[in-house]
């Protein structure tokens, strides 16, 4: 694939946060350093880059964020701020199990655990 100045800035802005962020957020960043940019334009190079293995989406019920953190880990999630934090969890045991007990091979696990963050309790 070619290079792109605006797919660069795009994975520049999303590395450059632990938030999480939506593609209208990236956009309003991006907007700072490329004014023509459409959210679009966003959206189609978010897509590469996950495409890529640069980045993850992250389903939060009806948001699509998007994490720069590719390793295998899962997310705890404040019910009062929706921050989402990530945490490294080991899956393979729970794979492991799954497809002990019920013949079924897992390729991913995506868990959010949902409570109170430190700031709130």
């Amino acid at each position: 694939m070619r290079y792109s100045y605006q797919r660069e800035i795009i994975l520049d802005i999303v590395r450059s946060t632990k938030t999480h962020p939506t593609a209208e957020w990236i956009h309003n960043k991006a907007q700072k350093k490329i004014k023509a940019i459409s959210l679009g334009t966003v959206y189609r190079n978010l897509g590469l880059l996950e495409n890529l293995g640069k980045i993850q989406t992250v389903k939060d019920n009806n948001v699509v964020r998007y994490d720069c953190n590719t390793e295998p880990h899962n997310h705890l999630k404040c019910k009062i701020c929706d921050t989402l934090i990530d945490i490294p969890v080991a899956n393979e045991a729970m794979k492991k199990n799954v497809k002990t007990k019920y013949n079924f091979d897992v390729d991913d696990i995506n868990i959010t655990f949902i409570g109170t963050c430190s700031k709130h309790n």
